[in-house]
């Protein structure tokens, strides 16, 4: 039996490397080779790897996801709304890799224009409008559908203790975008293996410093501390990574738990003071014009004037001496007449 090995081959247009399956001759009869998991789940990081490399908007969109991440955390929204925009970028992440495979597969049958290809990349990209859409209708209706501002701003007020499970979830991709981008830059390792930053490291340092910002014991903390430096001395000892990449790795790790479990909750507060000090101010002044208005009242009632022909205030001994006077004036008066 004679296997012909893999063979790469580039494209002439589109320098794209692809990859042809190994061939089992026996008996006159071609079987193809079983692929194993992991070469799928290896060939897979390379699709998305190379959408990241040659594809701006793709690049773009992982930027989103990140801001978008990290935004969430910041006005604490709950699993659902996080899950929901989360759900509507993947989508549009998903778009974009359909169409450039597409335009991949246009360019290789095609060598001259012809209507058809142009007609296949523009359905391609139209799919990627209409999820960029999407995403911009959920990210409107989350944010500003039925009061959503208010209950942002009174879930921000109330100051609710942040998901721990949501937290490390976001941190792990947060930090796995950041060592792929970095060792994409810099053009060192792979995704998985080697490159300028220590992944182990990092994750190991990210759960060490969950730890550390989230239990009570100091005992439980230096021990997740003490693991996490053992993964990086493996690392090290395995001659996969230098002293300095996992150093690196260790102090990403460090600056993204801090920014997630200090700098994130800080910002919160201050927001909400803020938002508390504006939302008092109204009824400060409410009550000062109440006040205001009270006294000026009082004042115009003790400043009013009663009439010259009906006194005041008349006292029952000068109503007794009137009453007497007219009197006499009567008995006078019929005396003069008699």
């Amino acid at each position: 039996m004679h296997c012909r090995p893999r063979r790469w081959s580039v494209h002439f247009r589109t320098g794209i490397h692809s990859r042809s399956s190994g061939l089992c001759v026996n008996g006159g009869k071609v079987r193809l080779n079983r692929k194993n998991g992991y070469s799928g789940f290896k060939y897979a990081q390379e699709g998305v790897l190379h959408c990241f490399r040659t594809q701006p908007h793709m690049r773009f969109h992982f930027y989103t996801l990140a801001a978008v991440l990290l935004s969430g955390l910041l006005l604490n929204l709950d699993n659902r709304d996080m899950l929901t925009l989360v759900f509507a970028i993947t989508l549009v992440i998903v778009a974009e890799m359909f169409n450039t495979a597409i335009e991949a597969v246009v360019d290789m049958v095609t060598e001259h224009y012809n209507p058809v290809a142009k007609l296949a990349k523009d359905v391609a990209a139209g799919a990627v409008l209409l999820a960029a859409m999407n995403a911009v209708i959920a990210g409107v209706l989350i944010f500003f559908g039925q009061k959503k501002l208010l209950q942002i701003q009174d879930r921000m007020q109330q100051n609710f203790t942040p998901d721990v499970t949501q937290i490390v979830i976001v941190g792990l991709v947060l930090l796995t975008l950041l060592v792929i981008i970095s060792k994409l830059i810099s053009n060192t390792g792979s995704p998985w293996h080697g490159g300028i930053i220590s992944g182990h490291s990092a994750v190991g340092f990210l759960l060490a410093m969950t730890i550390l910002f989230t239990a009570k014991n100091v005992v439980i903390a230096f021990m997740a501390i003490l693991l996490a430096v053992l993964v990086a001395q493996s690392r090290v000892e395995a001659g996969v990574h230098s002293v300095q990449e996992v150093v690196l790795g260790a102090v990403l790790a460090i600056l993204l738990t801090s920014l997630l479990y200090w700098v994130v909750p800080e910002i919160r507060k201050m927001t909400s003071g803020h938002s508390a000090r504006q939302a008092s101010r109204p009824a400060a002044s409410e009550r000062e014009g109440n006040a205001r208005r009270s006294q000026i009242s009082d004042r115009n009632r003790s400043q009013v004037r009663f009439p010259a022909r009906m006194p005041a205030r008349i006292s029952v001994w000068d109503a007794d001496r009137k009453r007497r006077g007219n009197h006499v004036a009567r008995v006078e008066g019929a005396a003069f007449l008699a």
